[in-house]
């Protein structure tokens, strides 16, 4: 294993670790059975500076762990799923956009906003389906997109005073 692999697992654990803490330290119970929780700033985050591969599988392990470590056992499978695949989304839309100069921030918010589709979308189809409540699991959607907002606009401050004049996907 080459040395800057061994770097991309390092930073992707931390990432999972950082998904795992800001996703257990503020959840606001949702009245279907969820929370809502600052993770997505990290998933954002973890994207952005990872990229689709090493950024998602943070993402999405890392918010699956604090669903098992929080008693949301039934959840974990959809989190890593929704969460993954916000972060690759988020990540190939944000390297895209970057690689067509347009600015940090303007990629971020489209990229974000993507992203966080994915993960209202994401839970809405696991909870419907999958945990079998139908069209009750709507409920969840404006609680999902508070938690969106939030991430999203919490990521980009994040990712904007920890930049500070260099790219951080290089790091």
């Amino acid at each position: 294993m080459s040395h800057e692999q061994i770097h991309k697992l390092v930073r992707a654990s931390l990432f999972a670790a950082l998904c795992t803490v800001m996703t257990m330290v503020i959840q606001i119970p949702s009245p279907m059975q969820g929370y809502v929780n600052s993770g997505d700033c990290a998933v954002l985050l973890s994207a952005w500076v990872l990229g689709p591969w090493y950024g998602g599988a943070a993402a999405g392990i890392g918010s699956m762990l604090a669903d098992l470590l929080s008693g949301y056992a039934h959840y974990a499978p959809g989190t890593f799923a929704v969460k993954l695949a916000m972060a690759v989304a988020a990540a190939w839309l944000f390297r895209d956009l970057r690689h067509k100069s347009i600015r940090p921030l303007p990629a971020q918010l489209a990229s974000g906003l993507v992203g966080e589709a994915f993960m209202v979308l994401g839970y809405f189809g696991y909870a419907c389906l999958w945990l079998g409540k139908g069209w009750a699991a709507a409920a969840s959607i404006p609680g999902n997109i508070v938690q969106g907002i939030f991430g999203l606009a919490a990521a980009a401050a994040v990712y904007h005073l920890l930049s500070r004049g260099r790219d951080l996907a290089g790091i």
